[in-house]
């Protein structure tokens, strides 16, 4: 089935929103021509209705419609995207085009789709309405998106002393037990079910670049909780590519990347909003950093979550475990950085097993040393340092995938200090953030 010549065009046709008790519920209407509707919804719960301004929420909202529909679009990937409810530059389609195009990398690859092909997407609006970028007056307030993994706990637990309001999309029962009872807003997200009915259809299906739909959804909570910061938690280790696919770097966290990261401030000071500042609080730093402070945190091992089969629905064909598999490559990872650190009983009990004595897991291990898999990962490199100092520490164990990689000089030449003193300068953190994070990694030398 030629997808992109059986459905050729997509259609942003409108995006509507209004306020509701303590909620602003927000919908999209998209068209994947001939006949094929989407309209997918949200609620930004604990919004209490307020005198916004129309002309920011039009465009804020405008603009979470345009990374909401690539989850759409890309069931056929169709030649040209056009766009009726809102009109762009030259230089916004450049952006979109961009995000599109290097956000669906995976996508692309899994699907076997040439993407790097002379006109293989046409952005075009025919809309007159105009947006206005305005400037704002914001509180001395931090929003914080949680999202129930190691990082985001690490970033809520240095910035406590801040004035925090905390995000939470889809609630989990990590995110609910991470937060607490502090002050925070919900966000209900709703995929069109005809979605996923094509992806039973065998239309394309595949990852989307789901940090820069965080984005553009965290500035328009921003804006309506009079937030001066949004800080995520993406860190330097997710700058590092996963392939190269048709000569073209393919990174399976592009939206977290630093490059990313910059052209949102961009664009967001160029065409969205004036006077809130977006930007990572973890930059700096690398995943095994990271790791290394969270481990200070015994109370959340019970809680945080980063397996990605615990929450896979498969296209609503089956329930989420929620619970670590144990045998995929992001459980084996977050087992390397965490092993050095943690006593191995508080380790062992929350994989339920030794992952390191587990023999089929050696095909996982080299993926992580070697090429990298498709998931929320650190560098090569630190995948090795991560094993090195787990072998250093489990030293006289027989430990199957520790010994193999000893016995095939794996562990020859590593430099601990090179990735665990490091501090990346190329970051965005405004001087208190920065003062915050610097003063932990120095007490964490100690």
């Amino acid at each position: 089935m030629d997808l992109r010549k059986k459905h050729p065009i997509f259609r942003y046709r409108k995006f509507e929103y209004a306020f509701e008790k303590e909620s602003l519920n927000i919908s999209f209407d998209f068209l994947l021509e001939p006949n094929i509707e989407f309209k997918p919804t949200l609620k930004i719960k604990g919004i209490k209705k307020n005198n916004f301004d129309k002309e920011i929420l039009d465009n804020l909202v405008f603009n979470l419609g345009m990374i909401e529909l690539v989850s759409y679009y890309k069931a056929s990937c169709a030649k040209e995207i056009i766009i009726e409810c809102g009109s762009l530059s030259l230089k916004q389609k450049n952006f979109w085009k961009k995000l599109y195009l290097k956000g669906l990398g995976e996508f692309f690859f899994e699907n076997k789709i040439d993407f790097t092909q002379k006109d293989f997407l046409k952005i075009t609006s025919n809309s007159q309405k105009k947006f206005k970028v305005k400037k704002v007056k914001t509180e001395e307030k931090t929003l914080l998106p949680i999202g129930g993994g190691k990082d985001s706990i690490v970033s809520l637990n240095l910035l406590k002393n801040e004035n925090i309001c905390y995000l939470g999309l889809n609630k989990t029962k990590e995110i609910e037990k991470t937060i607490g009872k502090n002050k925070h807003i919900y966000i209900e997200r709703k995929i069109d079910k005809k979605l996923l009915e094509l992806n039973l259809l065998n239309y394309y299906n595949g990852h989307t670049p789901f940090s820069a739909y965080l984005a553009f959804l965290s500035l328009l909570t921003a804006y309506l909780t009079s937030s001066k910061y949004i800080a995520l938690s993406n860190e330097r280790s997710a700058n590092e590519e996963t392939m190269i696919y048709l000569h073209k770097k393919i990174n399976h966290q592009y939206s977290k990347t630093f490059e990313f990261e910059n052209d949102f401030r961009k664009y967001t000071q160029e065409f969205l909003i004036k006077g809130i500042e977006y930007f990572s609080f973890l930059r700096p730093l690398y995943e095994i950093q990271i790791a290394k402070i969270f481990t200070r945190y015994k109370k959340y091992y019970p809680i945080f979550m980063s397996c990605n089969e615990a929450n896979k629905t498969c296209s609503g064909t089956k329930e989420k475990t929620l619970s670590w598999c144990g045998n995929c490559p992001k459980c084996l990872f977050v087992f390397i950085i965490l092993y050095p650190f943690m006593e191995e009983k508080d380790l062992f009990k929350i994989f339920n097993k030794n992952l390191y004595e587990d023999k089929n897991l050696k095909k996982e291990l080299l993926k992580l040393l070697n090429s990298k898999p498709f998931e929320c990962v650190g560098t090569k490199e630190e995948s090795l340092l991560g094993l090195f100092l787990s072998y250093e520490k489990a030293k006289g164990k027989n430990y199957y995938l520790l010994n193999y990689l000893k016995k095939n000089n794996y562990f020859e030449k590593i430099n601990k200090e090179k990735i665990l003193n490091s501090f990346n300068e190329k970051n965005n953190l405004p001087s208190k953030f920065l003062k915050i994070l610097k003063n932990e990694i120095t007490r964490s030398k100690k």
